[in-house]
């Protein structure tokens, strides 16, 4: 019946301590903000973001709320604790999951496994709906320009994908 949501999520964070992840959303029908916080149970720095992202927007106690924030968006929030537990600073923890989250455009496709080109792929539709964003939407993301450096360059930086890899 085309119903519009109840709740309009406006933005999306952690907080380490309790671990939790915190929604600021508006209560459509009250034309109200509010903060609603989810605990997070069960999470080490061994857990698998994507899985626990999928698990909490497929909460019944939170899927209402939840229901206009990513996937993405819940699997780089738990990155995120998931790298405090490991003992990095968020900047490292961001600059890691920036990492993992870019496409090398000279990687070579037929070369990765179906989860990892699955994975790829749902970075590129992504990317694609970020770009298509409004400017005043709240979840939009500037692009961040990245310079290259010169192709001379390029040659020293050998472009190991696996290295960022943990062992």
């Amino acid at each position: 019946a085309g119903a519009t949501m109840a709740f309009s999520a406006q933005k999306c964070g952690v907080c380490f301590q309790p671990p939790s992840i915190i929604l600021i959303y508006k209560d459509n029908s009250q034309e109200k903000t509010r903060q609603r916080v989810m605990p997070i149970r069960n999470f080490s720095e061994f857990s698998d973001c994507g899985r626990a992202a999928e698990e909490l927007k497929n909460n019944p106690r939170h899927k209402a709320y939840l229901e206009g924030v990513s996937l993405r968006q819940l699997q780089k929030l738990y990155s995120l604790l998931r790298g405090h537990l490991k003992g990095q600073s968020l900047a490292e923890s961001l600059q890691k999951f920036q990492q993992e989250e870019t496409i090398d455009p000279e990687e070579d496709m037929n070369k990765l496994d179906d989860k990892e080109l699955a994975k790829r792929k749902s970075i590129m539709d992504e990317l694609f709906e970020k770009n298509r964003k409004k400017k005043d939407d709240p979840d939009f993301i500037y692009n961040l320009e990245v310079e290259f450096p010169q192709d001379e360059q390029l040659e020293s930086c050998g472009w190991d994908i696996e290295s960022d890899e943990e062992v």
